[in-house]
């Protein structure tokens, strides 16, 4: 590179889904010609850039950082004469000429491409920032400062100008009577044409506003001068109205906003309920749960009960708190959160939220014989909240101790305009909670306003992290992949956490992230069609029309999150003050707007492997009716771990340590930098890095396969050597680029699993939300014989009974009834499922990458088909939802269908005809193309027939005689739906 340093990934220009690098390296492969470049901020420095330069089709990068002045120059090998330029288009002039450094000179500049739905208006439209430095157009995520000093010296240049030569020629103007002075005309609105479009920015910015505040008369675009054919002499008149208009609206504005914005205060009335202390066992096996007032809730253990389901679980629960409350542990092994999320549609909230904080309402929720046990950790999100944080933080607090007489005490609120998350924990838990962080990422236009946007909160509990985030999405039922871009980049710039993770997003910081609000997915399906399966609860039908689960089994949006199964009806758009009818027409000035009946309101969560989590409630009320929106409502039983002790006594001086015996990682990217692994830990006293890999290959375009040795990757020694301590951590792993330092995909590997023997880890790399390849190694976890104790934790062997199984529980709590409580051993064995299998220590977790391992993709998917879930199954908590087949009509059958293949038609039964994305890929020749397609998420063949060719430029198939081939050629079974 002729002593110039490259730098491997960055953030390009507004990319889509979060794959900022790879958006910015698929720009240049369209361009396709050596010499095109672009320039973007850089990941690893914060206020640098990128310039990505195409040559040979490998993409370079190179670091571009200003100095203390504020000059830019291309980071350079040592001893490397630096060359530094004010602006970033005198750099790239200063490139042009071959011999300067790079592989390269700047030849084609590469602009922004539009993303499909920019093209659509709205309250939250989300402009393109592209800057254009004359004379060449570069690639950028935010236009350069304004040069302030040269702007200066022009104008008083212009003023100079004007009176040295023309002040008096407008003076002899006056005196033959011309009524205004013509040339001072021309010279200001010259010297103003800046300020000109400055304030054409704000009006626009201000129209927005002014949308979102439903202001009834927006005067700027009836009122906005027309500029188009004016001269310098006019621009001072176009000034002066623009000013005059701003100053009209700001005003208005302000009004507007402070009427919006009057809050009343509530008077909130104590209801007389139950708080809960402990439970016991009596003969004949009755379960009874004392309250004050006098009052018991008995649970009677009989085969009727149990055969229900939600008898099931309920009692199960009941049996994890009377172990919790009568163990010996002074910390807890498991606690409850409550997760809940309500678009409040600007209204004040009823007197009381008892039904929602209760899960009281629709859906999956608890028994009443555990409705009103209080819960760990309260985290309430709320989106259009007009009340001011003090008081609905108040308000929230009053309804919790109306019904659990516990005073919750309050860990953190988090607001952004209208928006809030509020986190709350029984008063027994205020000094377990620690590192507590709060964040907010605005995504209204063009990420500067909060009108849309998440706001997040995160601790440790003990030692398990945290991570709770509440967001509002893009509306509009069309504007799907502006939501998917919205999640993007919250999963992008929410900063919560622990800062020695900033190379990972947000969804891998934490041991458990909640995420919930009104993500404003739709319902695609014709109003009467909803209504009509909402009344005959048809929910599995109206799931298959639903965006959210159609982005996520595309891969698009909220990858590796999980939902449980929905059985309510959809949360939006009820007709206020009643819960019996939907309000599916909106009435604007604009016309008629359709607002199908959907589930905008969600609560997601994501876990680390081998994490105890479960998901008791789903579910929404049917009681709250102030707002278009229903409050909705999940509940978990969570596992968490406790503050161990380092340097605890042993026997022995002997360390526990993990060795790596070998690392093998596929990365989707078109550089050809080397890479090291970086390894974060919270287990491990600082982070600990690979040296480079040492083999390296490029056998399918736009994918790299690294792989490093033992003696490249580094052993790790963890800061306790106990085995209960080692088998609850977790490892980061982030793989980079050596010159870039940049992240090229992260993942977390569970130790509990690797304990022992010399085991295998398979996982998915991602990347801001994105799957960007797949890394798998063989790891040995050694750990000190007189160190291998472990205490069986409270959930470890409880789990919902089944009807099977009642003769066991019957014996078991039988027995157990003779000694007292605390000697009571409720480790009753339940059926319960066995565990996953491992993948075969010879196949990739993904089929599109057996073509890694130089066999037949075809064959090594009959011989050994890998542990991956059907991919036509999204998975709701531990449930399935089945997706369905698409089909040509009646008695269409695609093995005796016809078609033509290769440009050659074939009149015939095509016996052999492609059962999936590869098998096609394979007929027509084109099977490098199938790792590309299989990770841009199209990879059954029945949704695979709807592509189009910006899927195909996307998925990495530039050449476009391939497209034409692959889009001849698909089957043809969407023409008759």
């Amino acid at each position: 590179i002729a002593g110039v340093c490259g730098e491997a990934t960055g953030t390009a220009v507004s990319a889509p889904r979060g794959g900022c690098r790879v958006h910015a390296e698929d720009l240049l492969a369209r361009a396709g010609r050596d010499g095109s470049f672009l320039v973007r901020d850089s990941e690893s420095v914060p206020g640098a850039y990128a310039l990505c330069l195409l040559f040979q089709r490998h993409v370079h990068t190179y670091r571009i950082l200003p100095d203390v002045d504020g000059l830019l120059a291309v980071q350079t090998s040592q001893g490397v004469q630096v060359n530094c330029f004010r602006t970033l288009g005198d750099l790239v002039l200063g490139y042009q000429h071959p011999h300067k450094g790079l592989v390269s000179p700047l030849l084609y500049p590469v602009g922004r491409d539009m993303e499909p739905g920019d093209e659509s208006s709205g309250d939250d439209e989300k402009p393109g920032l592209v800057w254009s430095p004359s004379p060449f157009p570069v690639s950028g995520s935010i236009a350069p400062p304004l040069n302030t000093s040269r702007y200066r010296s022009e104008v008083v240049g212009l003023l100079s100008e004007y009176l040295r030569s023309e002040l008096p020629l407008d003076v002899e103007g006056l005196r033959r009577g011309a009524t205004g002075l013509r040339h001072l005309h021309q010279t200001l609105g010259t010297a103003c044409q800046g300020l000109n479009s400055e304030i054409d920015l704000i009006m626009s910015s201000l129209e927005t506003l002014a949308k979102v505040f439903d202001h009834p008369i927006c005067p700027l675009t009836s009122t906005k001068p027309q500029n188009t054919g004016r001269g310098p002499d006019m621009e001072l008149d176009s000034l002066l109205c623009k000013i005059s208009v701003l100053v009209s609206l700001l005003s208005s504005l302000e009004k507007r906003i402070a009427g919006k914005s009057c809050l009343k205060h509530l008077k909130f009335s104590k209801l007389q309920s139950r708080g809960h202390i402990p439970m016991y066992f009596v003969p004949p096996l009755i379960c009874m749960c004392f309250y004050p007032l006098d009052s018991i809730v008995v649970f009677t253990l009989t085969e009727n009960t149990l055969s229900s389901l939600q008898k099931r679980e309920a009692f199960c629960q009941l049996l994890q708190l009377m172990k919790t409350r009568h163990s010996r542990l002074s910390e807890p092994d498991l606690i409850s959160v409550f997760v809940g999320s309500w678009n409040m549609g600007g209204s004040p909230p009823p007197r009381s939220l008892q039904s929602w904080v209760t899960c009281c309402g629709l859906g999956r929720t608890p028994d009443e014989s555990t409705a009103l046990l209080p819960h760990d950790i309260y985290a309430l999100g709320t989106q259009e909240n007009s009340q001011g944080e003090k008081e609905w933080t108040e308000h929230v607090k009053a309804t919790l101790h109306s019904y659990t007489h516990i005073e919750y005490k309050q860990v953190a609120v988090q607001s952004l305009w209208n928006m809030r998350l509020a986190v709350f924990v029984k008063p027994e838990h205020e000094s377990r909670i620690s590192h507590m962080n709060t964040a907010s990422v605005k995504t209204g236009l063009g990420n500067t306003l909060g009108n849309k946007g998440a706001v997040g909160v995160s601790f440790l509990f003990n030692s398990t992290s945290f991570g709770f985030v509440n967001c509002h999405l893009t509306s509009g039922s069309e504007k799907v992949v502006r939501r998917n871009q919205n999640f993007a980049d919250i999963v992008r710039l929410l900063s919560l956490g622990d800062r020695q993770l900033s190379a990972f997003d947000v969804s891998l910081r934490f041991t458990h992230l909640f995420w919930c609000g009104d993500l404003n997915y739709r319902l695609d399906l014709d109003v009467q069609d909803i209504l009509k399966h909402v009344s005959n609860r048809e929910f599995d039908e109206l799931m298959c029309a639903d965006q959210l689960t159609q982005e996520r089994h595309k891969r698009k949006a909220f990858l590796h999150f999980k939902e449980e199964k929905i059985v309510f009806p959809p949360t939006y758009r009820y007709e206020r003050g009643s819960r019996d009818s939907y309000l599916w027409q909106k009435y604007k000035t604009s016309g008629v707007r359709v607002n199908v009946p959907s589930w905008c309101d969600r609560i997601l969560w994501k876990s680390y492997s081998e994490t105890h989590i479960t998901c008791n409630s789903y579910g929404c009320t049917d009681d709250i009716f102030t707002s278009d929106h229903s409050p909705v409502f999940a509940t978990f039983h969570i596992g968490v771990t406790s503050k161990f002790k380092i340097g605890g006594p042993s026997l022995s001086m002997e360390r526990a340590w993990i060795e790596l015996e070998g690392i093998e990682a596929i990365v989707k990217t078109a550089g050809k930098a080397k890479f090291f692994i970086e390894f974060h830990s919270s287990c491990l006293d600082e982070i600990r890095r690979s040296i480079e890999n040492d083999s390296q290959s490029c056998d399918v375009p736009c994918f790299l396969k690294l792989g490093w040795s033992s003696k490249q990757l580094p052993k790790l020694l963890p800061i306790v050597s106990d085995m209960e301590f080692l088998q609850d951590q977790h490892l980061l792993l982030c793989v980079k680029s050596c010159d870039g330092f940049e992240s090229y995909g992260e993942c977390c590997v569970a130790l509990r699993s690797l304990i022992g023997a010399a085991e295998q880890f398979e996982m998915f790399l991602t990347h801001r939300g994105e799957e960007m390849g797949s890394i798998r190694g063989r790891v040995r976890v050694h750990v000190p014989k007189d160190r291998r104790g472990t205490r069986e934790k409270i959930y470890g062997r409880l789990a919902c009974c089944h009807p099977a199984n009642l003769s066991s529980l019957h014996s078991a709590l039988l027995s157990s009834l003779c000694y007292p409580l605390s000697h009571y051993d409720l480790s009753i064995h339940f059926r319960s499922s066995p565990p996953p299998p491992k993948p075969a220590p010879s196949s990739y977790t993904n089929p599109a990458y057996f073509i890694f391992e130089g066999v037949s993709v075809l064959r090594r998917v009959e011989e050994a088909p890998p542990p991956r879930r059907d991919p036509q199954v999204v998975w709701a908590g531990e449930s399935a939802l089945q997706l369905p087949k698409l089909s040509g009509g009646r008695g269409y059958d695609r093995k005796s269908a016809q078609g033509c293949f290769g440009g050659g038609c074939l009149m015939q039964v095509l016996r052999g005809a492609p059962e999936t994305v590869r098998e096609l890929l394979s007929t027509l020749g084109l099977q490098n193309y199938t790792l590309g397609l299989s990770l841009n998420g199209w990879d059954d063949l029945d949704y695979f027939s709807g592509i189009t060719e910006e899927d195909l430029r996307a998925a990495g198939v530039s050449n476009p005689s391939h497209r034409r081939r692959i889009l001849e050629n698909l089957p043809r079974i969407w023409d008759s739906l």
